[in-house]
């Protein structure tokens, strides 16, 4: 039995939108098969998670019946009362006398109820979904940034814009599957003759191949390359956060492209931290400076400012300049949050001696 796919993603049922999707980034992340260390198997696992949680459709289904409910089509009356979903049949072997495919009974089960006896449906061909990773400055990662990546992996043909084709060359009706995409044949099982539907091999589900092939792809639409990538880095994106960008991944011959992950690394700064959307900084005072109040001139990431110190301010006090922080989705920023340390001198002049002797008198 299936996993539940709310514990794959780590995620309760009550669980919206957004949080399935932040933990599917996390996990596909974590497990991806490009990835040192990762687990292509996890990996499929929390992408197969994904799929069917972050469609309402699916969603509901998946509620009510479970991990089966893709295989409950109409076309059997009992699947939604007892089913086979729960039962491993991978133990089952050949046995004399008995003439059935027992190859991949998952796929059968699969064709059986989603099919309806004869019904079956060709998935769609998709691309690998890739991942890579860059370091922007921490100013950057405040304000946003655009930044041009050059990434070498299968992209569509230039020559030919994916088709496969020869410049000025036409497309014609696919022979072996009639211009339908797909195919169908019949496999013996111990249900019986059930009627699978799969993608044609040889236009590859497009209905349509070139008259003359592309000589710079061989006719397959795609090749590998090197290509050059723009990618648009939100404002306040934190160290560690992954950006997606739909159809950026490996294209595949007349399919869809797959999708690119973008690792955001953020470099520290030398004077400010991020604490939610505010700024942290830490500013040197004089003790004079303290006990008589000032003004300082402030280099902020986005200008200079000059912020006053009030006198008599205690030690770790923090003032607090609003405006000046992480924006928000809000058109709203956060604030810079200024850490006071005051200065204590470690030698004394006479006359300084002199001067606190007269405030220690006077109980300062």
């Amino acid at each position: 039995m299936k996993q539940d796919y709310y514990e794959i993603l780590g995620v309760p049922k009550s669980a919206s939108k957004d949080e399935i999707k932040k933990a599917f980034y996390k996990l596909a992340h974590k497990y991806h098969p490009d990835k040192k260390g990762g687990d292509e198997a996890k990996f499929k696992e929390v992408n197969e998670a994904y799929q069917v949680l972050s469609d309402d459709a699916k969603r509901s289904k998946y509620d009510q019946f479970g991990s089966g409910f893709e295989n409950m089509g109409a076309g059997y009356g009992g699947a939604q009362q007892g089913g086979f979903g729960g039962f491993d049949f991978s133990g089952f072997q050949n046995g004399a006398g008995a003439d059935f495919d027992f190859g991949n009974l998952n796929d059968i089960f699969s064709d059986f109820f989603g099919g309806g006896m004869g019904g079956g449906r060709a998935q769609a061909r998709r691309g690998r979904d890739i991942s890579t990773e860059i370091q922007i400055s921490f100013s950057e990662s405040i304000f946003g940034v655009n930044r041009k990546i050059l990434i070498t992996k299968t992209s569509n043909c230039l020559a030919c814009n994916g088709s496969g084709a020869k410049a000025g060359s036409k497309m014609e009706t696919c022979k072996h599957c009639n211009g339908q995409g797909k195919v169908h044949e019949q496999k013996r099982t111990i249900f019986g003759t059930i009627a699978n539907t799969e993608i044609c091999e040889v236009c590859l589900g497009s209905g349509e191949v070139p008259k003359e092939i592309c000589d710079k792809c061989k006719g397959k639409g795609v090749l590998r390359r090197e290509e050059e990538i723009s990618i648009n880095i939100p404002a306040g994106i934190r160290d560690g956060e992954m950006v997606r960008m739909t159809g950026y991944g490996e294209a595949i011959s007349r399919g869809t492209t797959g999708d690119l992950y973008i690792k955001i690394n953020v470099a520290p700064h030398p004077v400010f931290k991020r604490e939610g959307n505010d700024l942290v900084m830490s500013l040197n005072l004089n003790l004079s400076d303290a006990l008589l109040g000032t003004k300082y001139p402030i280099k902020t990431l986005d200008g200079d400012i000059e912020v006053t110190i009030p006198e008599g301010v205690s030690i770790n006090e923090v003032l607090r300049v609003r405006g000046k922080g992480v924006p928000t989705s809000k058109n709203k920023r956060g604030d810079l949050l200024i850490k006071l340390n005051i200065k204590l001198p470690n030698k004394l002049s006479r006359k300084s001696r002199e001067l606190i002797e007269e405030l220690k008198k006077e109980g300062i």
